[in-house]
């Protein structure tokens, strides 16, 4: 059974903004990471991000920054952008 990808409206926005081939290639990574049974093996902890703990998961040199919900198996992508900026927010 696959996780459920949910976007935030700023992820979704940031998908428009960067080039054509990384949005592409970054909705790919994602779809295959909701494939796997435990998505969280494959991301980077965020530390200091205790409740619900968020994570990122690198594609080239862009961030998703995630959090995994595995009592309901959604996947929610909170931000993307480049990974001198992508942070600034948490």
């Amino acid at each position: 059974m696959a996780f459920r990808l949910s976007y935030s409206s700023s992820a979704r926005h940031a998908l428009k903004k960067i080039p054509r081939e990384i949005s592409l290639r970054l909705v790919s990574e994602l779809k295959s990471l909701a494939e796997e049974k435990d998505p969280a093996f494959f991301l980077k902890n965020l530390h200091g991000f205790d409740n619900p703990p968020l994570y990122s998961l690198r594609i080239g040199r862009y961030r998703a920054v995630m959090s995994v919900l595995d009592d309901v198996m959604i996947i929610h992508v909170i931000e993307i952008g480049h990974r001198s900026s992508v942070y600034r927010r948490f």
